[in-house]
Order: C-alpha cells, then sequence, then structure tokens
C-alpha cells in the first residue's frame, strides 16, 4: 500500500480512501473522499466540529469519535520540521500558545522554563517529571513551549473571549440610529402629554424624601449637572470618533439609549408624581390641538430635553433622564477605552456621581427617580455586554439559551447577531491621508466633469453669431 510509505502531507484522496479502508471506517469512503476530495492535509486539519457541520455531517456519534480518533494518531506521528508548515495545518494552535505569545522579559521567561525542567512547581518537587536541559514536554509530536507569567496573564486577559468578527455593519448602525431617534421623539411627544396631566401643587405637595427634606436647594445645580452630562458627551463622540470599531460602538449606544428611553416613556405615562419642589412653577398645559402640541416636542425634542437650552418640563420624574444619560455616558466611556487610563475613568465616574448630586441639590427629581434610573441603566449595560462577551458559550442558534435571547432581547440578537465575544479598543485616525487623498481625488473628477458640461465665453459668443447669421 503506497500510503504506508508516504508522509501525510503528500497523501492524494485515494490514498486517504484506502487509510480508511485499512482503519476499518471504509464507509466513511464516500462522504469523505468521493464528495469531499479530502487528501492528506486536508485530514491533518480535520476538527470534529468539522464531521458535524454541513458538508459532512456524520450521522453517527462512534464514526465521528473513531475518526478524530484515527486522525489524532496520525497526528501524533507526523514529523514535520517547518514550524510555518506547522502552524499552516493547525498542528500548533491547539497545543501551544506560539501564535500568540507576547514578548516577555528574559529572567522571567528563564526562571518559568527553569522551573519547568527541574520538575518544581509551587516550591514543591514533582518526582518523576524531570526534564533534560534543552527538552520540553511534547503533546503529539510538538513541544509544549513554557510560558512566563506575564504571557499567560495576557493571553488570559487580552486574547480570550474576543469576538471573532467584527463587521461594521454600516446598515444596522443606521437603523439603530433611526430607532434612537424615533424613541427620542416619543419621549418628547410624551413629555407634552404628562405635563398636560401634572398634578395641581397646592392639592398635592411634595412627597416626603429622606434626602431632599435633608439638601438645600441650590438654584444652579440643575445646569451644572447638565454641564457635566455635555463634557461627559463631548468625550464620549471623541472616543466614538477615533475608535477603530466606532460603528459597532454607535449601534451598541443607540440600541441600549432608546430601549432606556422607550422604557421611560411607559413609566411615565402609568404614574404621575406631584412636583418634587416648592420652587418650580408647574402647571398643566392644556395645548388644545395637536398641532400645538406637536410645536411643544419640537421645542423639547430639538434642545435636548436640557434647561440650559431653554426646555422647561414638569410631570416627567420616573425616571429621570438626565441620570440616564450621564450614567450611560460613563458607562460607555469606561467600557471601550484602555484600563490604564485610570485618570479618564476616575474623572468619568466623579462627573457621574456629581451630576447625580446636582439633580438632586436643585430638587428637580425625587431620589426615588435618580435611583431608578441609574439601576436600570447600569443593569441594563452590564446585562447586554454580558451577553455579547459571552455568545461564543451558546453559539448554536438552535440552543435553549439562542432562542429564549431571540424572544427577551429581539433588538439585542439582530444587532449583535455576528458578534460572539469582546470587541478589542483599538483606536485609528477616523480619515487617513490616503482617505484624504482618495476623497480630493474624487471631488476634483466630479469638478472637472461638472466645469466641462458649462459652455466657456467664448463658445456663447459663437453661438450667438451663428444665431445672428442664421437670422439674416
Amino acid at each position: 500500500m503506497s500510503w504506508e510509505v508516504k508522509p501525510v502531507t503528500t497523501w492524494s484522496v485515494q490514498d486517504v480512501r484506502e487509510w480508511l479502508i485499512h482503519s476499518d471506517l471504509g464507509h466513511l469512503a464516500h462522504p469523505v473522499c468521493t464528495e469531499n476530495l479530502i487528501d492528506g492535509q486536508a485530514l491533518l486539519m480535520l476538527k470534529e466540529e468539522d464531521l458535524r457541520r454541513h458538508p459532512l455531517i456524520l450521522p453517527t456519534l462512534g464514526d465521528i469519535k473513531h475518526l478524530i480518533y484515527r486522525v489524532n494518531t496520525l497526528r501524533a506521528g507526523v514529523n514535520i520540521t517547518d514550524e510555518r508548515e506547522k502552524i499552516s495545518l493547525g498542528l500548533t494552535k491547539s497545543t501551544s500558545f506560539q501564535s500568540e505569545v507576547i514578548d516577555c522579559s528574559t529572567s522571567d521567561s528563564e526562571s518559568e522554563i527553569s522551573s519547568t525542567q527541574n520538575g518544581h512547581g509551587n516550591g514543591h518537587s514533582q518526582a518523576g517529571n524531570h526534564q533534560s536541559p534543552g527538552t520540553y514536554p511534547m503533546n503529539g509530536g510538538v513541544p509544549l513551549l513554557p510560558l512566563c507569567s506575564q504571557c499567560s496573564m495576557h493571553l488570559r486577559s487580552s486574547r480570550f473571549n474576543r469576538s471573532s468578527r467584527l463587521e461594521s455593519e454600516k446598515w444596522k448602525t443606521a437603523l439603530a440610529m433611526g430607532y434612537g431617534l424615533c424613541v427620542s421623539w416619543l419621549t418628547a411627544v410624551t413629555m407634552t402629554v404628562v405635563h398636560d396631566r401634572v398634578p395641581d401643587m397646592e392639592k398635592y405637595p411634595p412627597l416626603p424624601d429622606l434626602l431632599l427634606d435633608n439638601i438645600p436647594h441650590i438654584p444652579w445645580a440643575f445646569e451644572m449637572a447638565e454641564v457635566t452630562g455635555m463634557t461627559l458627551f463631548v468625550i464620549w463622540i471623541l472616543v466614538l470618533l477615533f475608535h477603530k470599531h466606532r460603528f459597532i460602538l454607535a449601534r451598541r449606544f443607540f440600541s441600549i439609549a432608546g430601549t432606556i428611553f422607550l422604557l421611560r416613556c411607559v413609566t411615565m405615562l402609568i404614574t404621575s408624581l406631584s412636583v418634587p419642589g416648592v420652587h418650580l412653577d408647574c402647571k398643566p398645559a392644556p395645548y388644545g390641538t395637536w398641532a400645538k402640541r406637536l410645536h411643544a416636542a419640537y421645542i423639547i425634542w430639538s434642545g435636548g430635553g436640557m434647561s440650559i437650552q431653554g426646555v422647561r418640563t414638569c410631570g416627567d420624574y420616573i425616571f429621570s433622564g438626565h441620570t440616564v444619560s450621564l450614567t450611560l455616558l460613563n458607562f460607555f466611556i469606561t467600557e471601550y477605552t484602555s484600563r490604564n487610563i485610570y485618570f479618564l475613568h476616575t474623572f468619568t465616574w466623579v462627573c457621574n456621581c456629581f451630576g447625580i448630586f446636582f439633580i438632586l441639590a436643585a430638587h428637580e427629581h425625587y431620589s426615588i427617580d435618580v435611583f431608578i434610573a441609574f439601576y436600570i441603566t447600569s443593569r441594563l449595560f452590564l446585562y447586554y455586554h454580558t451577553l455579547v462577551n459571552n455568545r461564543a458559550l451558546f453559539k448554536s442558534h438552535q440552543s435553549f439559551d439562542a432562542k429564549r435571547t431571540w424572544f427577551y432581547f429581539p433588538l439585542f440578537s439582530f444587532f449583535e447577531q455576528n458578534i460572539d465575544g469582546r470587541i478589542p479598543n483599538e483606536f485609528q485616525l477616523p480619515l487617513t491621508g490616503v482617505d484624504l487623498h482618495n476623497i480630493a481625488t474624487r471631488f476634483s473628477h466630479k469638478f472637472s466633469a461638472f466645469s466641462e458640461k458649462i459652455p466657456s465665453p467664448r463658445s456663447r459668443g459663437i453661438k450667438r453669431e451663428k444665431s445672428k447669421t442664421k437670422v439674416k
């Protein structure tokens, strides 16, 4: 048999067929060799998941396990000296971390290798595991290179659980933006409705509140809360602008913010609380016609609901939209910037906390409004990112968890359909020199094409002369 004397990497499809027959797996020759043309190299790269998926789809578990056992036996006996060929065949991917090892300090690496070779680990001698100098433990004919502690920590923290696909999917970002804008307009309309239903201050005084009763009213505090919010917004725009995966981040921001404010529309309509402060001039505002109501909603929507923009609303208490904005911006900034930027993260948290304090000091919201807003925003952000960062745990769309996610979180399942892990925090310029050059080239081509269509003064004069001669 010719396949026995040839290296596995040089086997033809016929050699693989004969090997299957010799291994008592001849009934698999048709799907493996005839239909899918598996040769020696493809055989070494074969994995168990390949046998379960299309186009192979082997129906019997015993056949799958026996074939993988035989393939692993072949891998163990393969003797390949070229490191690139090993990586190409996947022989080092599952047995060592050579493709992802980072640069480490020499002393740390040498000490780790020395402890492995001498059979010592955690200060205890391990008999029987002594390695001769310059050798390493083998797995399937491939040396297992020991990793230093810095390498292991880096691999666990930064490499583990990263998304395998990072497609921008700009059309989904456009849909998420449209969703967020529609919800913001619905929120503005809802605020005009609840303003019309605000309880009479003389009949319904402010409710008892543990914090508001002990915090003196500060007239300028609400404006300061909005200033801190604008500061966080500017930082988030800069992060979004320079982040490499800006479209994925924007999609998540609009989807989460839209969902929270949609929930806020419901809570505002269900219950109308009395005005939290006697200093507030809040009275029911009957608009009469829907045209006036929509005009008032447009003023709220265009001003972002902020008092520094001249917007004044009443009755929108459960729950605080300002707290939602502050908390959401803070969480997005800290999530999508490097954890080594301690100053930035401390600054955003200080802005978040002081912004909430200023809202309470202005007596614009009850304490329960602020607490519910912070809790809902933080929990939804954390649940969303926990789900998306661990989607690899339930990759199969037929699993119970996947079906349940589609039912309870349809927007999440749609927007994150192709994301199965953590988004790395990588930054780049929004426009490179090549992009600017391409834009300038396109503009010059369009301008030249447009200028060619416009007749010159000389050609217009010639046309006039021709027209005059025709008249004569």
